[in-house]
């Protein structure tokens, strides 16, 4: 058996909110989380993205940087970077291994894969690591991290059935990251969020920032490589972090690391297609939004195609309500993750919400048919593909945009 199926066999435990077993396996492993000076993000959508961004400035700026953000889109190595690379499958497999040889047989998929990067960047003595929670934040198995910053991107309406079904109780799992006495950066949300963080912090006797206060949209280099209205968000927020964690690193080292920051399958144009993991109503909304300003919303009938796959546990009615709008057809698929929705059930669900549409068997088949129905589109992309990172990796694989070699390795079963 190789370490990925002993990786993969461990999604059969689901996702068990806790902290007991990943401090109990890392103290067999020496503790190692304890020489990583972490940057620890939380959110409902943009972390991965700040975190991209926070990891190519400091970088810039010449110092060492791990990260570990999830899921990954095709290969497991996407969730751990190291000097800007993904580490390479001996050394992963390396630190599986060891993980596997102290951990209790039910420590999940992403407590697993969490005590790996934990190992493997406290080996590495780098200057920082940028850690992205899976889910929420107070229970997340990153929580066991020695944060020099604490960092929480925009929080929405997600995974209501683990966090709490309104905006307050969400941003109280997601403020525990919090510690005591490390500053914590607050990206634009809602009052009420901001309200229940700040509260957090000022218990916690944490400095709080607020990035919008911090930081102004003419700020961000008009060199950033991420497109979208919701990355200029995120942007400002990375801005904010950068200002807290180091006043002094050079405006160079911005430029240079927005220049060159690389976040795949959100807002990426391949050709005639748009590939976005938008899944949630949160993302959805960003979405539309980034492009009604990139090419406004369509007057009159729209000739957009969407090619859409979902898991089954997301708000997939209210997001294809939001993108309704947008798009003229849709064409159903299977996503690669066993949670996926049957392509007849959600087809369903799309024409329900306005967006007449069939059931595809393959992607390839839906991508070929969204492309042959959608009129042409002038400048803006004549068809969309969203509803899941999971699906965003397969399209990316298909359209040949994936930048590293293709190698289907299965994702957790319930950490988005």
């Amino acid at each position: 058996m190789t370490y990925l199926d002993e990786l993969a066999a461990r999604r059969r435990f689901g996702m068990k909110p806790g902290l007991e077993a990943i401090r109990n396996v890392c103290a067999a492993l020496g503790d190692p989380q304890r020489a990583v000076r972490a940057i620890h993000i939380a959110g409902t959508n943009g972390k991965g993205a700040t975190a991209a961004m926070l990891d190519a400035c400091l970088r810039a700026a010449g110092l060492r940087v791990a990260r570990y953000t999830s899921p990954h889109l095709v290969r497991l190595n996407e969730r751990f970077h190291l000097d800007g690379r993904c580490l390479p499958d001996d050394t992963l497999a390396a630190a599986a291994r060891r993980v596997a040889a102290v951990a209790p047989q039910d420590l999940t998929f992403f407590e697993a894969l969490t005590a790996v990067a934990f190992l493997v960047f406290g080996e590495e003595k780098c200057d920082y690591a940028v850690l992205e929670t899976g889910l929420g934040g107070r229970l997340d198995a990153t929580n066991i991290c020695e944060s020099r910053l604490s960092v929480i991107t925009r929080i929405g309406l997600d995974h209501c059935d683990w966090l709490g079904s309104t905006l307050e109780q969400i941003a109280a799992e997601k403020g525990g990251i919090i510690k005591p006495r490390v500053s914590v950066v607050v990206g634009r949300n809602e009052p009420q969020v901001v309200r229940v963080l700040a509260d957090i912090a000022r218990r916690a006797d944490a400095p709080f920032f607020y990035a919008p206060d911090l930081v102004r949209d003419d700020e961000i280099p008009g060199t950033f490589a991420l497109h979208g209205a919701f990355n200029r968000e995120n942007a400002l927020t990375a801005l904010a972090a950068l200002k807290v964690l180091s006043p002094r690193l050079p405006r160079a080292a911005i430029e240079e690391g927005f220049a060159h920051v690389v976040w795949p399958g959100r807002f990426q144009r391949v050709g005639a297609y748009l590939i976005d993991g938008a899944h949630n109503p949160p993302a959805a909304r960003a979405l539309v939004e980034a492009w009604k300003q990139s090419w406004g919303l369509p007057e009159g009938e729209s000739s957009l195609s969407l090619v859409a796959g979902f898991c089954g546990d997301k708000d997939v009615d209210a997001t294809l309500e939001i993108l309704s709008p947008l798009c003229a057809r849709g064409f159903a698929v299977r996503t690669n993750n066993p949670r996926s929705l049957a392509p007849e059930r959600l087809a369903d669900k799309m024409t329900a919400a306005g967006i007449p549409s069939v059931p595809c068997a393959t992607l390839k088949t839906a991508l070929d048919a969204a492309l042959q129905a959608s009129a042409p589109a002038g400048a803006q992309p004549a068809v969309l593909v969203c509803g899941s990172l999971f699906l965003a990796g397969e399209a990316l694989v298909a359209l040949g945009a994936y930048p590293h070699e293709a190698r289907f390795d299965p994702s957790e079963r319930l950490v988005p």
